[in-house]
């Protein structure tokens, strides 16, 4: 016991030995860093005619942005890392060199900050000797961007969707609440800006970027994008609906008959014209073949229809219908698209929100062919708010989604979702995103406490107190750690984010509005077409079938009628020979009498022999008119009367 106990003193001994040989390392290190730090600001400083007013070329106007690679983000990294080593010896080690050699990649980069040393709660020292940020070529394995309200987590966006544009790769991002449409313009330069682009290395100067502006079927300031309820489909849209698989199968005939027989889907409308007809009696007998549509299904299906069009699902639905491949776009200047999907109209419209994103990436996944592995993506996706995407959606449509981000890689695709707290992405999700960039997260409850314990957890190991630390960070600092070039997490960064080089501040609505009228996609987009579709047809084909049905009827009750009068002529002929008949009868009779009396007057002689009976003239002649008449009366009433 007593060699357990020295043995045990001994490595508590080791232990503060080394935890105080860590820390006069870190110290040292923080001291070396701040000197470089400062000798880097007053070299900066002698190249300026003033506090905060570039004098160089550089700085007035745009940095160039034709790149293939993303060599320019790359340069102004290198810059960074220049002006340190040039303003005194570097002095990089523990885990800043960790850091520096984690985030060094062969490849383009796309710059997203420096790293900070220092304690949380403190005051971080930037070292613009450490760069952080994405390798091009990963950026197809999606990622997140989160943090509480006010952390600048949109800013990130912004600035990471110039970096890309600037690299030559097209972006599309969801701007919801308006605040990304300063892409449009240059950014305003003062001196704060430029105090920190120094501080970080980056090499800041105000910039404009090449932006198209959309909006979903005209609600708002851009480029209306609709397209067809047959280009959506049946599955998707029963996902969309949440529909059981019996009312997919049903949704699914809907479509297929639709297609034999020509009849265009463009809208809802014709959806739901279509459905009505096939449940009518005249459309039951044109499934008979191939299974029906059951009036209890066809009910369920309108109603969800219904919900999705109080959504404003109408204005999405339409022609011209919208290709995804204008997307993929680059600029003149070489520099990739923005394309900037305007949401603030349908904020509060979560199902239009999500279905639209949930096409446009299915579309996209079907369009576009296999490319694997490249230097660059084609398209990265950014959708700010993404909890709206989320929100309420049903066990299928989640299945869609990750479904989705899975298979999209392939295809060159990446995708960043942009939220308050990772828990807002579902798990099947999250576990997609190799790349994550963490503001700070707040705990005012023990349900956001939980999440902040969970968050920090999803980190790879550092010597970082993840929990003290994502309460800690100030406003456009960010916990950070994406995937290398080889796949493998980076280590975890502390990270202060660069500035947008674009306007922070919404462009004003003339300008918006200029851009919209000034874009070739206006005039291919702009004018809703109401072609002929569905709707239309079968009006036509109910109408034909309603005069043919009339036709049938009035021939069938003429038919009827001319029944009726026959039966009521042959009755009355009937009654007509009964009544000839009995007169007749009556003269028959009156002549029997007749005729008797005659008999009774002596005319009659009997063989005196043989005892008979001798017919007078007379009653041969009654004999011979009584059997003319009946045969006359029978054939009279039986139609053989010759004439």
């Amino acid at each position: 016991m007593p060699d357990d106990a020295a043995r045990t003193d001994q490595e508590l001994a080791a232990l503060r030995a080394a935890a105080a040989q860590a820390a006069a390392e870190a110290a040292e290190a923080r001291a070396a860093a701040a000197q470089a730090a400062l000798e880097a600001a007053e070299a900066a400083a002698g190249r300026t005619a003033g506090p905060g007013v570039p004098t160089t070329g550089d700085a007035q106007t745009p940095a160039s942005p034709t790149t293939s690679t993303g060599t320019q983000g790359r340069a102004s990294a290198t810059t960074g890392n220049e002006e340190a080593a040039t303003s005194g010896p570097s002095t990089l080690g523990g885990y800043a060199a960790e850091v520096a050699a984690g985030y060094a990649y062969e490849g383009g980069t796309l710059p997203l900050g420096a790293l900070l040393d220092g304690e949380p709660g403190g005051d971080p020292v930037p070292r613009a000797d450490v760069q952080v940020g994405f390798a091009l070529g990963m950026l197809n394995r999606h990622g997140l961007v989160a943090g509480a309200t006010g952390t600048g987590k949109t800013k990130t966006l912004q600035g990471m969707a110039e970096g890309l544009s600037a690299a030559g790769v097209p972006v599309f991002l969801a701007d919801v609440k308006g605040d990304l449409s300063g892409l449009t313009q240059p950014g305003a330069s003062n001196e704060k800006i430029v105090e920190r682009s120094r501080s970080i290395g980056q090499d800041w100067s105000p910039t404009a970027f090449p932006v198209e502006l959309y909006t979903l079927g005209g609600l708002g300031t851009g480029v209306p994008i609709r397209t067809t309820v047959t280009d959506f489909g049946p599955l998707l849209l029963s996902k969309v609906l949440g529909l059981n698989e019996t009312q997919e199968s049903s949704l699914g005939l809907v479509f297929h008959w639709a297609d034999q027989q020509g009849l265009a889907l463009l809208d809802l409308k014709d959806l739901q014209s279509t459905i009505a007809y096939l449940t009518s009696d005249e459309g039951k007998a044109e499934l008979k073949g191939i299974g029906g549509v059951s009036a209890a299904t066809a009910g369920v299906i309108l109603r969800e229809i219904v919900a999705l069009q109080a959504q404003g699902a109408d204005v999405f639905f339409g022609e011209p219908a919208f290709a995804t491949s204008d997307l993929l776009r680059t600029a003149p200047d070489g520099r990739g698209v923005v394309s900037a999907l305007e949401l603030p109209a349908v904020q509060d419209r979560p199902t239009l929100f999500s279905t639209f994103l949930m096409w446009l990436l299915a579309d996209l996944f079907q369009e576009l062919p296999e490319v694997g592995d490249v230097d660059r993506p084609r398209l990265v996706f950014f959708f700010d708010e993404a909890h709206l995407l989320f929100t309420g959606a049903s066990k299928e449509f989640l299945q869609q989604v990750v479904q989705t981000v899975r298979l999209i890689r392939s295809k060159g695709v990446g995708v960043f979702f942009v939220t308050q707290s990772p828990k807002d992405v579902p798990a099947d999700v999250l576990a997609q995103l190799g790349n994550r960039v963490q503001h700070a997260l707040r705990a005012f409850t023990p349900d956001d406490a939980s999440a902040l314990r969970a968050a920090a957890r999803t980190f790879p190991r550092s010597p970082y107190d993840l929990e003290r630390l994502l309460q800690s960070l100030g406003t456009g600092e960010a916990v950070v750690t994406v995937l290398s070039e080889d796949g493998a997490p980076t280590p975890v960064a502390w990270t202060r984010v660069r500035a947008p080089q674009s306007s922070m501040d919404p462009a004003p609505p003339d300008v918006l509005e200029a851009i919209v009228a000034a874009s070739p996609a206006q005039a291919r987009y702009g004018t809703s077409v109401d072609a002929e579709s569905a709707f239309e047809l079968l009006q036509v084909r109910v109408q034909e079938q309603a005069a043919a049905r009339a036709a049938a009827e009035a021939a069938e009750a003429e038919a009827a009628t001319q029944e009726r009068a026959a039966k009521q002529a042959a009755k009355e002929a009937e009654r007509t020979a009964r009544k000839e008949q009995a007169e007749l009868e009556k003269m028959r009779a009156e002549l029997e009498r007749d005729a008797e009396k005659a008999r009774t007057g002596g005319t009659t002689t009997r063989s005196r022999a043989g005892g008979s009976r001798s017919t007078s003239p007379l009653d041969s002649f009654l004999r011979s008119a009584g059997t003319q008449l009946g045969r006359e009366l029978t054939r009279t009433i039986f139609g053989t009367r010759r004439r």
